[in-house]
């Protein structure tokens, strides 16, 4: 009969990648160092191969090749072992109760989430929501690996293979400083602007990507080359007369742009906007949770 990596295994394992140390992966994982020890090391004679170099205690360990991928797939099992476990909740009608935990990008997360919280707290009062606020990238890594269990991102965007449902869009609206309008003509076109007079966020942020593609942006000399980590930054600068820029519709609504003397005005393209959804593992047993999270998510929008 063959024999199988437990889960508990591949647990001890992706903890020690994550703390490089064996008493830190053993303190993490509520298990004395000697058994987490014994566990990574069946789980390297059931491979048959190191999964990682054998130094000097004091140094971060370094992982093999064969190594790095378990990990990889050790995750990807893990968070498909959470999905059948979420499968009793369902089974017993539970799908609005216990911990949700819910991933959203910055240029989303200041104008949603707080209503978005407190509406499913009137509604699902045993559902406990735990939010997390990074970028596209990394919210789609945690949620493959099973830190989160839903996200509400941008599209389009790459997912990978997990599964979606958009509620709704968010049309991009242009910003200049009152003190340049009469200088500048309306509607925008792109070669009556100054170049780099059309600032941006980093390009780790999705909405760069977006906007630039709604609204048509090819000529790259117009782009300023500063790219800011925020919309209150770029806000900023506008307010300042340095340039213009582009910013979601529900920022607007919730106030990014009052008392900055700023006027708002439509970009080129046909209806620019941005696509507003959700996004899963297929492996989830909670999608009929994630429907009524999308169905709030909707009329807020």
């Amino acid at each position: 009969m063959n024999k199988w990596p437990s889960l508990k295994q591949l647990h001890y394992l992706v903890t020690l990648h994550e703390t490089r140390h064996f008493s830190d992966a053993a303190e993490k994982c509520f298990v004395s160092q000697s058994t987490l020890s014994k566990g990574i090391q069946n789980l390297e004679e059931l491979i048959g191969c190191p999964l990682y170099e054998k130094k000097d205690k004091k140094s971060p360990l370094v992982f093999t090749q064969a190594g790095e991928l378990v990990v990889q797939q050790g995750r990807e099992l893990l968070a498909k072992g959470q999905d059948l476990i979420e499968l009793g909740r369902v089974c017993q009608g539970g799908e609005m109760e216990g911990q949700l935990r819910v991933g959203c990008i910055p240029t989303i997360a200041p104008f949603l989430l707080c209503n978005l919280v407190q509406e499913v707290n009137q509604r699902f009062p045993r559902l406990n929501m735990l939010l997390r606020e990074d970028t596209t990238t990394n919210l789609l890594a945690a949620l493959r690996h099973g830190d989160l269990d839903v996200l509400i991102l941008a599209l389009p965007v790459d997912i990978d293979g997990m599964h979606s449902r958009i509620v709704g869009s968010d049309p991009f609206r242009m910003i200049i400083s009152r003190n340049q309008a009469e200088t500048i003509k309306v509607p925008i076109r792109y070669d009556d602007l100054p170049n780099e007079f059309v600032f941006l966020l980093e390009r780790e942020h999705c909405l760069t990507e977006h906007a630039v593609s709604a609204c048509q942006l090819t000529a790259k000399e117009k782009i300023n080359p500063f790219s800011a980590t925020s919309l209150h930054t770029l806000v900023q600068m506008v307010a300042n007369g340095l340039g213009t820029t582009f910013i979601p519709q529900m920022a607007i609504d919730h106030g990014l742009i009052e008392n900055q003397n700023l006027l708002v005005v439509d970009p080129p393209g046909q209806q620019a906007h941005r696509h507003i959804g959700l996004v899963w593992r297929p492996s989830s047993s909670r999608v009929s949770t994630f429907n009524q999270l999308a169905d709030v998510v909707s009329e807020l929008l």
